[in-house]
């Protein structure tokens, strides 16, 4: 990971923002396990630049920076104010007809890393749409209002719908046998899944400049769920 080319990741670059498509496996910001993070990153490509928010570790997509103060601010304010718009992508076990489904249960976070549902927690309010449906798994879009951790995991998981390779929350791995008609694995051959994380990406961010115009910026997904998509739409039926 240290070769990454954080040039290579920039989707949109002005005087005071810039937004990069975040790998899978690399923090956002510093994490003591590992020494490589997309802050760091974008910190030797322009010194200025500091992430507005974060993703999980996992999850890959839009993550936003700031090069100046006064941006940061800006930005600081309209994730406060939940203006800006967040876009997810999940493939998610099962199939499911979701037409502007709106959850709204309340998060607790654990010690542990991980979060439940408890009327303690703090709310959070997440609306999803189906974008695709396979044979036995659906591609849903995600729009989160509020930024509580694990938040569009959980809720999918509480609506039946866990994201693919998603153990923490009930989601099943892929495997192809699962959903290829004629396929064969070698006599000592053990099957891999298709996807070695969360199937979670953050598709596109809506914000205001600091003129105050609207920039809407869309990630592509990376190689490793372009692989699953492909697989799932070959062998919808």
């Amino acid at each position: 990971m240290m070769k990454l080319d954080f040039k290579s990741l920039v989707l949109f670059e002005d005087d005071n923002f810039l937004v990069a498509n975040k790998p899978p496996y690399i923090s956002s910001l510093d994490d003591r396990n590992n020494d490589v993070n997309l802050q760091m990153l974008a910190k030797r490509y322009d010194e200025s630049l500091s992430a507005c928010h974060r993703l999980d570790k996992e999850t890959s997509g839009c993550l936003l920076f700031a090069k100046n103060a006064e941006a940061y601010r800006h930005a600081s304010i309209q994730f406060e104010k939940r203006t800006v718009d967040k876009v997810y992508h999940a493939f998610v076990n099962g199939i499911h007809e979701f037409r502007n489904l709106k959850v709204e249960l309340p998060i607790l976070s654990l010690n542990k890393g991980s979060v439940v549902i408890d009327f303690k927690g703090k709310p959070a309010t997440t609306i999803f749409n189906t974008l695709e449906v396979y044979k036995r798994h659906s591609l849903i879009e995600c729009r989160p209002e509020t930024g509580r951790m694990h938040q569009i995991r959980i809720h999918l998981s509480k609506k039946e719908a866990p994201i693919i390779n998603d153990p923490l929350y009930g989601g099943a791995p892929l495997f192809l046998s699962e959903i290829k008609k004629k396929f064969n694995l070698g006599k000592y051959e053990e099957e891999q899944p298709l996807i070695k994380r969360f199937a979670l990406h953050a598709f596109a961010l809506s914000f205001r400049s600091l003129n105050n115009e609207e920039v809407t910026v869309q990630a592509g997904y990376p190689k490793d769920l372009r692989v699953i998509e492909k697989q799932l739409k070959a062998n919808r039926y």
